[in-house]
């Protein structure tokens, strides 16, 4: 059997595993919140350890706790940021809505690691969560999690990927293949530019992104238990904000009005809209790539995907694009979870929000799958797809649809007729408006119909 040794708190004794570095509030979160063994991320428990020695450092500063006591209490706190402890952590995301059990999860891991490093009784609630509540913390554990994911996680991967797309873009600018809207031929496009509308896609999310982390990385640390700062300084928010800048690098600031970021998770709903957005833009280049790999034979044809895996275990020889399918369900997966962001946001009753587990969770699992996908799209899919140049040439010149290049020359009625004959013929638009225009000689219907002039918006004679 497994040892066990007896904790107690407000409520009483309290049956934990002996070995386990947590105590007997996180034992009783075990104990009532079995519904799932889905657990708060990495960077979530990453961002909660960074708020516990930014607060250490803050009150040693501050002289509020001695220098000894606070420094192992950093120290503790910081090898939970690093990951060092986080199968201590097994409390699930279905937990109270405040997060107070994660909150004392930590509170509770960190007294005891610096209990051992001091050699003397560290308290969870009055030295590791001095001056601060789980309705700060958490909140503000969020705002942190999701900047620095986004930061170092998800924005590289974006540059990635729109500085491949737009090199490739640059390969195929002179690549001309038929435009279709409503999955109909339409006029000519580039490859390159077609390309370079993904790209700005791209570019225009990674935009969104970075105007909202200004907010994120606003923290109502230090508004306590409602907001007003009940038991800790009036400096004590700013000054955990200049450590937590000074420990990860990004400009931290304290909030002006904490009661909105503890009552209120309108930043993270705003956020995970922004990331709701990049899973649409994904999928549409994702589903893009698939259609122009369509076939071999009786799809699109235009281009070839790398060939990953076997496609089928009874079709020999058929190969699927896979990595578009996983970049497509992974954006519907964010855009599934930014619906159940929106509902856990709404669910703010007066002075906090009351499913901010859930947010945490969502809100991270989004980044950190964007991210995953964005590069898995750039690496194994964008940077390697061939051209098949001679079926795009072929459905190129049978697009009876460049005779609307003839619009102005012979009016759109006439031009539609030849379009119907090029199509019911199967003949290039070329040999038809050459036999039923005697306007225009050859050498100005070559250069009217001219897929590149076409695609680069040219007009004239």
């Amino acid at each position: 059997m497994t040892k066990q040794r007896i904790e107690k708190d407000s409520m009483g004794d309290v049956v934990v595993p002996a070995d386990a570095l947590y105590g007997a509030q996180t034992q009783r979160a075990l104990n009532n919140f079995d519904i799932s063994d889905i657990r708060l991320p990495r960077a979530f428990i990453r961002a909660l350890g960074l708020i516990k020695q930014a607060c250490a450092l803050s009150h040693q500063a501050a002289g509020r706790l001695n220098s000894a006591m606070a420094t192992a209490i950093a120290h503790a706190a910081q090898a939970v940021a690093a990951g060092d402890y986080d199968e201590q952590f097994p409390i699930s995301v279905f937990q109270t809505g405040s997060g107070t059990s994660t909150n004392m999860n930590a509170n509770e891991v960190i007294a005891t690691l610096a209990s051992r490093a001091l050699g003397a009784a560290v308290h969870p609630n009055d030295h590791v969560n001095m001056s601060q509540s789980s309705n700060d913390v958490i909140p503000s554990a969020i705002h942190v999690a999701a900047a620095l994911q986004i930061q170092e996680q998800l924005l590289p991967a974006l540059a990635h990927l729109t500085e491949t797309i737009e090199r490739r873009a640059e390969e195929l600018k002179s690549v001309v293949k038929t435009g279709r809207t409503h999955l109909m031929d339409a006029l000519p496009i580039t490859l390159g530019q077609e390309l370079g509308a993904w790209a700005g896609q791209i570019r225009s999310n990674s935009q969104r992104l970075e105007e909202g982390l200004a907010r994120l990385r606003i923290l109502p640390q230090g508004g306590t238990a409602v907001g007003t700062g009940v038991n800790a300084s009036a400096a004590f928010g700013a000054e955990v904000a200049a450590q937590l800048s000074h420990l990860t690098g990004q400009a931290f600031v304290a909030s002006s009005h904490p009661f909105e970021q503890m009552s209120a998770q309108d930043t993270a709903v705003e956020m995970s809209g922004h990331l709701n957005t990049l899973a649409v833009s994904l999928m549409k280049i994702a589903n893009d790539l698939r259609w122009m790999n369509s076939g071999p034979l009786a799809g699109l044809g235009e281009i070839s995907l790398p060939a990953l895996q076997p496609g089928s275990s009874i079709m020999p020889g058929k190969v699927n694009p896979v990595i578009p399918e996983v970049v497509a369900m992974a954006a519907a997966q964010v855009m599934g979870q930014h619906v159940t962001l929106t509902i856990a946001g709404q669910s703010g009753n007066f002075q906090l929000n009351v499913m901010l587990p859930l947010i945490a969770h969502n809100l991270l699992n989004s980044i950190d799958l964007l991210s995953r996908a964005a590069r898995s799209l750039t690496d194994k899919a964008i940077a390697g797809f061939t051209i098949n140049t001679e079926r795009l040439q072929q459905t190129l010149a049978q697009n009876p649809i460049l005779v609307t290049a003839l619009n102005d020359e012979i009016g759109y009625e006439r031009a539609a007729q030849i379009a119907k004959r090029a199509y019911q013929e199967g003949r290039p638009i070329f040999d038809v408006a050459l036999e039923m225009v005697d306007t225009l000689d050859a050498e100005q219907l070559r250069r009217l119909l001219d897929p590149i002039g076409l695609a680069r918006g040219a007009r004239s004679l």
